[in-house]
């Protein structure tokens, strides 16, 4: 259906007094989600789905927001990241890939931040509408919260070799080491797919709950049916300030505390982590300079505990200079070398010449931008793309000159869990 957005849009925040949990607010299919600890948003109805593609995808985005945020009548009793006028957006990992990148500008959204609650209805100014009052919001409120009541069935979905089978993923991987060791490139990013049908009238709600609730520490996301939890920030701006977190470098966890301790310092002194981390890194600080004075790191790369694996992780922070939005910093940082490889460039092409599909979305920049450029946004790892009854799901690993390929076969089969547990 086409919206006539002549006019620009009408945007209203207003605080709410109790909301029920968010994950008990998603749509049972196409769900909006932007989520970690217990805060984030919910979106219903998408109003205005901008999509786009091709190597200047991100600078159409943002110019495209721009115009559309120029335009827009904000009226925000809240002030929030989150609140007023907002988008939840997934980009391709590549320029060339046949998925679109999009931007969905929900018609409701409702939040929860810092102990506050709101609700955001945006509607065409020349659709005609009385202000949004408190008692009309919880009206509101009360619409979506008895519409959740209506839940379709559970998804249970074997998932099993895509295109890049496992033989074929050892074969990469081993050609991947060959083209490192004569110096083409420093380290890669190789990446297979699991693949199952998903019955008619799945409700995503379901596995969206087990990622949430398994994984709270992580972005859990819904966007156009890509859906995961992310551990990786790949960029945060709130106002004049910009946060990253960098992972890379994987180690399972233990069965046991004794032997978790062992698995997490083993991945703090491996010399083929700390290089991998290395690169990444780096790739993120040399993205990130020009549009700051001065940036703060780690001192050293830290292990972060997830509830399946332990990663290295370095987080980043300063301050912006130049008054750049955060689909401004996407467009510089993606793709990171935690995703791509080092150098970027030649790593990128050795992924497009060694894997056998489209990435479409996975490894590219999952989250949500406001009126003002500020957002944040995650690296959609851990993650699957639903499409119509089809599921697609996709875990990777960086490879080095010491990289074994059974290792990094396992590393995927770890990273693969989250999805395979959520749907199973």
């Amino acid at each position: 259906m086409s919206v006539n957005t002549q006019g620009g849009l009408v945007v209203e925040t207003v605080p709410l007094e109790q909301v029920p949990e968010l994950l008990d607010l998603l749509a049972p299919s196409s769900p909006l989600l932007w989520w970690r600890r217990n805060e984030g948003m919910v979106g219903h109805e998408p109003l205005i789905t901008r999509h786009f593609s091709g190597n200047d995808r991100f600078r159409e985005a943002a110019a495209a927001w721009k115009e559309i945020a120029s335009s827009a009548e904000v009226t925000d009793q809240v002030d929030l990241p989150g609140t007023g006028l907002m988008a939840f957006g997934t980009f391709g990992f590549r320029y060339t890939s046949a998925i679109p990148s999009v931007l969905i500008i929900p018609r409701l959204i409702v939040g929860r931040r810092g102990g506050a609650s709101w609700l955001t209805r945006i509607h065409p100014a020349s659709e005609s509408a009385s202000p949004l009052s408190p008692e009309k919001a919880q009206s509101l409120l009360e619409e979506l919260i008895s519409a959740s009541g209506k839940t379709g069935s559970t998804p249970h979905v074997t998932l099993s070799e895509g295109a890049q089978t496992e033989a074929g993923f050892l074969s990469s991987v081993s050609r991947a080491v060959e083209r490192i060791n004569t110096g083409e490139v420093d380290k890669v990013v190789l990446s297979r797919d699991l693949q199952g049908s998903l019955s008619e009238n799945s409700d995503l709600r379901f596995p969206l709950k087990r990622l949430a609730e398994s994984y709270p520490d992580c972005w859990t996301f819904s966007v156009d049916g890509l859906l995961g939890s992310s551990p990786e920030t790949l960029v945060s701006v709130h106002g004049n300030k910009v946060q990253a977190r960098v992972l890379a470098g994987t180690a399972r966890r233990g069965s046991d505390a004794k032997s978790d301790l062992e698995s997490a310092a083993a991945l703090a002194s491996s010399h083929k982590d700390l290089d991998e981390h290395g690169f990444a890194t780096r790739s993120v600080l040399d993205a990130l300079a020009p549009f700051t004075g001065a940036l703060t790191v780690s001192e050293s790369p830290f292990t972060l505990k997830l509830p399946n694996v332990w990663h290295l992780a370095t987080d980043i922070a300063g301050t912006l200079s130049s008054g750049s939005s955060s689909l401004d910093l996407v467009d510089a940082l993606h793709p990171t070398a935690a995703v791509a490889g080092t150098p970027t460039a030649v790593a990128v092409t050795v992924i497009d010449d060694l894997e056998p599909y489209d990435r479409g979305r996975y490894a590219g920049p999952v989250g949500w931008v406001g009126a003002n450029g500020d957002g944040e946004w995650a690296i959609a790892l851990r993650c699957a793309q639903v499409s119509a009854d089809t599921i697609t799901a996709y875990a990777g690993c960086g490879i080095v000159s010491d990289s074994i390929p059974e290792k990094e076969l396992v590393e995927t089969e770890m990273k693969f869990r989250p999805i395979v547990d959520a749907f199973s």
